[in-house]
């Protein structure tokens, strides 16, 4: 999986990856524009296996679209079970203003949740004009933004738990 290069991060001991093992991790993966989504969480789920996170604590819960990420991140983050959510999906430019409603309804709404969560949402919903760009961030020549969300992930669960 190719990592987009922001934020590149240093290799880390053995002690850091071996100390993730107990860490629970939500991903809530939208199943509009699955094509793309699959990819994203496919990219996030090698990262955090890679980097100490065993595959018996990652759960992912599939909904309908980017829209009911929402709910599900909401009653993700009121149970006690998981250090951290990582929410993925994808919402590709239409010819209506659907778009544009959408995508600040998702971001909006899982901001709010983040803000009142004690445990950290991760945002990866790619937003884009056309589905180049979207496949450009899903594993092309923009990288893997699924890869991108798991190293937030792990640094703040690190940050939350110190």
């Amino acid at each position: 999986m190719s990592y987009s290069g922001f934020n590149i991060p240093k290799k880390e001991d053995k002690k850091t990856i071996s100390s993730r093992a107990k860490y629970k991790i939500s991903l809530i993966v939208s199943e509009w524009n699955s094509q793309i989504t699959n990819k994203l969480l496919e990219g996030a789920v090698k990262t955090l296996t890679s980097n100490g996170i065993i595959n018996e604590n990652i759960s992912i819960t599939k909904v309908p679209g980017s829209f009911e990420l929402i709910f599900e991140a909401k009653k993700k983050s009121k149970e006690s079970k998981f250090d951290s959510i990582i929410v993925i999906g994808c919402i590709i430019k239409g010819e209506t203003k659907h778009f544009k409603y959408l995508c600040k309804s998702v971001s909006y709404s899982i901001a709010k949740i983040n803000l009142k969560s004690p445990i950290p949402l991760i945002f990866c919903v790619l937003m884009d004009e056309n589905i180049t760009q979207s496949v450009d961030r899903s594993g092309g020549k923009m990288g893997n933004k699924g890869v991108d969300a798991a190293y937030t992930s792990l640094k703040m669960i690190d940050l939350n738990k110190s």
